[in-house]
Parts: C-alpha cells; sequence; structure tokens
C-alpha cells in the first residue's frame, strides 16, 4: 500500500492501543520501585547510599538515551525504535529480577532507563499513524496514561510485595513490556516520514557527558557535600561539555538537536515550564511516600504503611488522568498559554500547602489531588504544543528534549529536597518537620517560576512557525 492509500479503518485504532500499552508500561516499571526503597535494601543487604543508585542509575540511563533515541527514531524509523525501547525495558526488568546483589541490581536499572524514551516515540507514532483531527486527544489520552501508570505503580507496590515479594516488581513489568514489544512489533507500521543525514555520535558523546556530569553532582550533593572537590569539578566539567556539545551542534550538518529548534518560542518556553514543574513532581513522587509513613510523634506523618502511603497519592493520579483527558478540550477552548499557566499557578498553591498545610490527611489528599491537576494538565498540553510546532521528522526528538529537560528538573529537585532533609535530621535519624516545611517552600518557589515561562507560552492565535527543511 502507498503512503498515499487511506490506512484501513482499524488500524489507528490497533496503533493507538499498542502505543498506550507502551505508555502505561514504562510508566508503570518508573514507579514501581519508590515506595519500596528501604525494602529493598534490607533483600540486597546493602547501604542506603548505594540503594539509592537504583533510582539515580534509571534517572541518568533515562536522561541520556531519551534524545539520542528520540533523534534515531526520527532517522531510522519510531517503530524500530519504539520496539527496541521496550525491549530493554524487559531485559533491563529481567536482569534486576535476578539480581543477586545491589550491583547487578543497578545494572539492570541502567538497561531499563533505555527505555525512557517510550514517551517522546509514542506521540511521534500518534502523530503519524492517527488521523489529524483525533491527535491531540490521542496525545492527551497517552499523557494521561503516564500519569496513570506512574501513579498506579505507587498504589500496588505495597500489596505486590507483601502478595508475591519484592521481585515481583520486575517480573510483572517484564511479562508487560515483552507484550508490548511484540505487539509494536507486529501493529506499528514503517515511520511514513523520516529526517535525512547521518547520526553525529561525537554530538551524542558530548551529550551523555554533559548530562551525566550535570546529574551525579545534583543526585550525589546531598552525600558529598555541596562545597566538596567532586561536585563543583563535575559542575564546572558539565558546563565546559554543554558549550562544546552546542557549538557542534551548530555546525553539524545533521546534528542531534536542531539548535533553531530549540529557539522556537513554542519549544524554548514549554520545556522551561516542563523544566522547573518536573523538579516539584518528581521530589514529591520521590519523598511523599516517606513523609506519609513517618510517625506522629516526629511532629508530621500519619504512620502509614507502605500500601497505606500508595493509597493517599491516588487522588493525584485519579486526578492527572482526568485532566490530561480534559486539557486538550479546554486548550482548544482558552488556548495553551492559559491552561499552562493555570497548571503552574496550581502546582505553586499544592506545594504552599504542602509546606505549611499538612497537619491534617484532608490537607494533604487536596495538595496532591491540585498536583495531579496540574501536572496531568500540563504534560499533555505542552507535548500537544510541541507536536504542532515542528516538522514530523522532529517531533521525536523535540518530545525527547523535552521529557530529557522534565527529568533534569526533577534531578534538580529531589537534590535539593534531598539537601534541606539531610540537614535537618533530628535525633532519631528522621528529618525534622522544618526540614519539609524548608523543601516544600524551596520547590514552590521554583514552581512560581514556572508561572513567569508559562506567560511566555505564545498565544494560539500567534502558533509559530516549525523550522524549514534544511537543504
Amino acid at each position: 500500500m502507498s503512503l498515499q492509500d487511506p490506512p484501513a479503518p482499524a488500524k489507528p485504532r490497533a496503533v493507538l492501543a499498542v502505543v498506550l500499552l507502551s505508555v502505561f508500561s514504562f510508566a508503570l516499571l518508573q514507579s514501581l520501585i519508590n515506595p519500596v526503597l528501604p525494602q529493598l535494601q534490607q533483600d540486597l543487604q546493602t547501604t542506603q547510599a548505594l540503594v539509592t543508585w537504583v533510582i539515580t542509575a534509571f534517572l541518568l540511563s533515562a536522561s541520556v538515551f531519551t534524545p539520542i533515541l528520540g533523534r534515531l527514531g526520527d532517522r531510522y524509523g519510531k517503530d524500530r525504535m519504539l520496539v527496541l525501547a521496550l525491549t530493554a525495558l524487559a531485559v533491563g526488568s529481567l536482569v534486576s529480577a535476578v539480581a543477586p546483589d545491589i550491583s547487578w541490581m543497578i545494572v539492570g536499572r541502567i538497561v531499563q532507563g533505555i527505555g525512557g524514551s517510550v514517551l517522546p516515540l509514542s506521540f511521534g507514532i500518534i502523530r503519524d499513524e492517527v488521523p489529524r483531527d483525533r491527535v491531540p486527544s490521542a496525545i492527551g489520552l497517552a499523557s494521561a496514561l503516564t500519569a496513570v501508570g506512574g501513579g498506579v505503580g505507587i498504589v500496588l507496590a505495597g500489596p505486590l510485595t507483601d502478595a508475591l515479594g519484592l521481585r515481583a516488581l520486575f517480573w510483572i513489568p517484564l511479562g508487560i513490556t515483552t507484550a508490548a514489544a511484540l505487539a509494536a512489533r507486529l501493529v506499528v507500521p514503517p515511520s511514513p516520514s523520516r529526517s535525512e543525514g547521518s547520526i553525529s555520535w561525537s554530538s551524542s558523546v558530548l551529550m551523555a557527558g554533559w548530562l551525566l556530569t550535570l546529574l551525579v553532582p545534583l543526585t550525589q550533593a546531598s552525600k558529598w557535600g555541596w562545597s566538596s572537590g567532586r561536585v563543583i569539578g563535575l559542575l564546572i566539567a558539565s558546563v565546559v561539555m554543554a558549550a562544546a556539545w552546542g557549538v557542534t551542534e551548530s555546525r553539524s550538518a545533521s546534528p542531534l538537536v536542531d539548535m533553531r529548534m530549540l529557539r522556537i518560542p513554542a519549544i524554548w518556553t514549554t520545556n522551561l515550564v516542563s523544566l522547573l514543574l518536573g523538579t516539584g513532581l518528581f521530589a514529591v513522587f520521590g519523598f511523599m511516600p516517606a513523609f506519609l509513613q513517618s510517625p506522629q510523634g516526629s511532629g508530621y506523618g500519619f504512620d502509614a504503611s507502605v500500601t497505606e502511603a500508595g493509597l493517599l497519592l491516588l487522588p493525584m493520579t485519579v486526578a492527572m488522568f482526568a485532566a490530561g483527558l480534559l486539557s486538550v478540550r479546554v486548550t482548544k477552548l482558552l488556548g495553551a498559554r492559559i491552561v499552562l499557566t493555570s497548571a503552574a499557578v496550581l502546582n505553586v498553591v499544592a506545594l504552599a500547602m504542602l509546606a505549611f498545610q499538612h497537619d491534617h490527611m484532608w490537607q494533604v489528599v487536596i495538595a496532591m489531588w491540585l498536583l495531579g491537576i496540574s501536572f496531568g494538565g500540563a504534560v499533555a498540553t505542552m507535548s500537544n504544543v510541541i507536536v504542532a510546532a515542528v516538522r514530523p521528522d522532529q517531533t521525536g526528538i523535540a518530545n525527547g528534549v523535552n521529557a530529557n529537560v522534565r527529568t533534569i528538573g526533577g534531578a534538580v529537585g529531589a537534590a535539593l529536597m534531598g539537601g534541606v532533609l539531610s540537614a535537618n535530621l533530628g535525633d532519631a535519624g528522621l528529618p525534622t518537620e522544618n526540614g519539609y516545611i524548608y523543601g516544600f517552600a524551596i520547590l514552590g518557589l521554583a514552581a512560581l517560576g514556572s508561572v513567569f515561562a508559562a506567560l511566555r507560552v505564545p498565544k494560539r492565535d500567534k502558533a509559530p512557525v516549525p523550522v524549514p527543511q534544511p537543504s
């Protein structure tokens, strides 16, 4: 069948179903581990410092591979890269499931991080295969399902561990991602639009270098000390390599990331919003379970179990899903700028509540509900803004960069929160209430920056013109 022939009626639905399964499997795997890190530390007989690398290794790997596979998808086919990303998730899950010690567990998580490109690749496939008038709603659904998978992972972590053991948190995602990879191989057709030129591997190495030297000190600063030589040296190295990467990309005939694309107003503003929103959300995902599980004798917390803590975060998951679905219609009525600004304001309010109004469980639930509305609506809206602003062959890398920026923001937020809590420990070794107050307040200040960034997003009647195809 030629590219001009209309697809069979069932084809877009089948492709969308596979894409949604892929997105859900990645989101589920991403969040299952966070609530059970203490139990995983005991199971692997390791230290708290090493067990945090189960999260950090995944974060670093995803940061490096997400934009690379996004670009490879634009060049060689999003369908092929989606199968590769899902296969990496499955292989990494297998390695982690049978890991005899912390070293192999970290290796498994690094392999899983390659699957971080599932989301941008999925958005690109939706743009290629779904009828144009249904693309915004399909992307909104995929974005909402990202939130659902993340929330379901947090909620299920406790019951699955109690019923089947810790390693079930890897065996179950292994089965889902394997099924998704097979379905993608059979159902998703070859990409109709591809970028020209070869991949600049020198740019890939430089990008990986500056991301690693940025994220490692940010995630380890609370242990090494912000003024330590390792932190300062790595941050300086990151700046140098980032500058070299920018120069290399600007001069490349086939850049990994087109610098002209990043200068499109719709792109740089949404990336800035993504960075600052991610700062708060990832920190809340990482630290709220511990906050909820803390004994009330510490001056805060609710003595919640792992399962109860997950259920308390369930309203946020529901709100994310609903907001992601509704954001498409609201954006059509009001425009992306108003939706993103409103989401950013809700994010500030939610973090302020967590900082200063957390004595009662209902206060925390409301704050998490507001945070879910904020993030669910923002992610779906940002994805649609980006898809509308770039050429079809740039969809994967553009969304990959946006997801990566959000990950970097999450690393910054988690590092800031971890550093503040480590500096405010009580006699029992638990963070004091002031530690959480200061931490959430700092995240709220970062969220305030996202409000000003959202106000710079172009109006819908002044939609950006995609950069031209280079000759």
